[in-house]
């Protein structure tokens, strides 16, 4: 059998891909216009610099929590390997309570009760902070699993050619950790993007709190909050890419 030209299998893949993409257009077309109601688009393209800041806001605040998140969720999968019992149990009471409890609720608890009592009144600092830790628990399993994924005959053999736990992290531990870990890595920041959402609760005038203001206003549910979706999927989408390459690249290696 001839192989099919590079250049075919490219068409196939765009004709394809345009395809689906028009039925799933076409669908929604569809159904926004079999409605019967008067749509008021126009009235919501004047709010149209409320949600480009509001979009702004939520990319700087979800990718400040992503940042410190990455910190936390590393020191902590590293506490949970220690040897000195208290910190491995409470790295390990942290990542269940915040893994088995939902965020909205930890968003009240930390905002209205943890933040005030330590005086923190700048509620995008707090928000950034509560973002962080609740991935940073989720981050920790998975860069946790990434390292235990290493196999032990590789550590061995590092000490044996006499390198220190530090070296022996570095140079052998954390390139292949961070590389099986990078995929869930990025699915994990597509969640955190997509979780900063709640922050609309304490009144962070993020993406979703500037649509509810829009909708409070024209009282345009739908029309309201289809300019939040597309402005999630413009977040969202990259990071959604990215990982896709990831995942070829890491199957192409392996």
């Amino acid at each position: 059998m001839k192989p099919v030209p590079a250049h075919r299998s490219t068409l196939a893949h765009v004709f394809s891909f345009a395809l689906a993409l028009g039925l799933v257009v076409s669908l929604f077309l569809w159904s926004f216009y079999s409605l019967d109601q008067e749509w008021n688009w126009a009235g919501i393209a004047r709010f149209w610099p409320m949600y480009l800041q509001g979009w702004y806001t939520t990319l700087l605040v979800a990718a400040a929590a992503m940042v410190l998140s990455v910190i936390v969720g590393l020191l902590t999968s590293l506490a949970r390997r220690q040897s000195f019992l208290p910190l491995r149990y409470l790295a390990m009471i942290y990542t269940e309570v915040i893994r088995g409890t939902p965020l909205l609720v930890q968003i009240l608890i930390f905002f209205y009760v943890v933040a005030h009592s330590l005086g923190l009144e700048n509620r995008y600092v707090v928000g950034v902070v509560i973002l962080a830790l609740f991935s940073g628990a989720y981050l920790a399993e998975i860069f946790r699993a990434g390292i235990e994924g290493i196999p032990a005959s590789q550590i061995e053999s590092a000490r044996a050619i006499g390198l220190a736990p530090g070296q022996i992290y570095r140079f052998v531990i954390f390139p292949q950790a961070l590389r099986q870990s990078l995929p869930p890595l990025a699915g994990q920041f597509v969640s955190l993007i997509k979780d900063s959402s709640l922050l609309s609760i304490i009144s962070i005038s993020e993406l979703t709190f500037n649509a509810q203001v829009v909708n409070s206003t024209t009282y345009s549910t739908l029309e309201s909050y289809f300019p939040l979706a597309v402005g999630y999927l413009l977040l969202t989408l990259p990071l959604t890419w990215w990982t896709r390459s990831l995942e070829r690249k890491v199957a192409y290696e392996n």
